[in-house]
C-alpha cells in the first residue's frame, strides 16, 4: 500500500509538470489535467485511510484554493475589463486544495504567486536583452499556472516528505 501512495504522488508531480507544460506553450489548463490531479487525491486520501487530511479538510481545501483565485480572477477581471485570470487556474487551485487542505493551500498559493513574479521578471528581462527596449507592461503577459504549479509543488513535497522518508 506505501508504494502505491509513493506512486500516486509521482503521478501528481508528473501531472503538475505536464500542466506547467502545456500553459507555457498554449496559456490554457485543460480540464481533463485538473481533473486527473483532483482524482488523485482522492484517491491518495482514500487509500491512507485519510491519515493526511479529513473528508471535509479536502473539501474546504479545495473550496479555499479554488474560491480565493476565483475571488482575485472577479476583481482582476472587473478591474481590467478582460480576462486576466483564467478559470482553469481556479481549478487546478481546487484541485490543488484537495491534496494540501485549507492551511497548506494558502502557502501554495504565495510561493505560486512569488514563482509567477519571479518567472516574469525573466522574461522581462530576457525581451529587453533582445530588444534593447523595456516591453510595454499594459501588454505583458504570461500564464499563471506554472507558478501555481510549482507553489503547489513545493508546499506538497513540504507537507509530504515525512510520508515519503517513511516509506522509503
Amino acid at each position: 500500500m506505501a508504494i502505491f501512495l509513493l506512486f500516486l504522488l509521482f503521478c501528481a508531480a508528473a501531472v503538475l509538470t505536464v500542466l506547467a507544460i502545456i500553459d507555457l506553450r498554449t496559456m490554457l489548463l485543460p480540464n481533463v489535467w485538473n481533473a486527473a490531479l483532483a482524482g488523485l487525491a482522492v484517491l491518495f486520501h482514500l487509500f491512507s485511510g485519510f491519515s493526511a487530511l479529513s473528508l471535509f479538510d479536502m473539501g474546504v481545501g479545495a473550496l479555499v484554493g479554488g474560491g480565493f483565485l476565483w475571488a482575485i480572477r472577479f476583481g482582476a477581471n472587473w478591474y481590467y475589463k478582460q480576462d486576466a485570470l483564467g478559470l482553469g487556474d481556479v481549478k487546478l487551485l481546487a484541485a490543488a486544495g484537495l491534496w494540501l487542505g485549507p492551511h497548506d493551500i494558502l502557502s501554495a498559493i504565495i510561493v505560486g504567486a512569488m514563482a509567477g513574479l519571479f518567472h516574469g521578471g525573466i522574461v522581462l528581462l530576457l525581451q529587453k536583452l533582445k530588444s534593447s527596449s523595456i516591453p510595454s507592461l499594459s501588454q505583458f503577459s504570461i500564464p499563471a499556472g506554472p507558478g501555481f504549479c510549482f507553489g503547489i509543488f513545493a508546499i506538497g513535497v513540504w507537507v509530504y516528505m515525512p510520508l515519503m522518508m517513511e516509506i522509503l
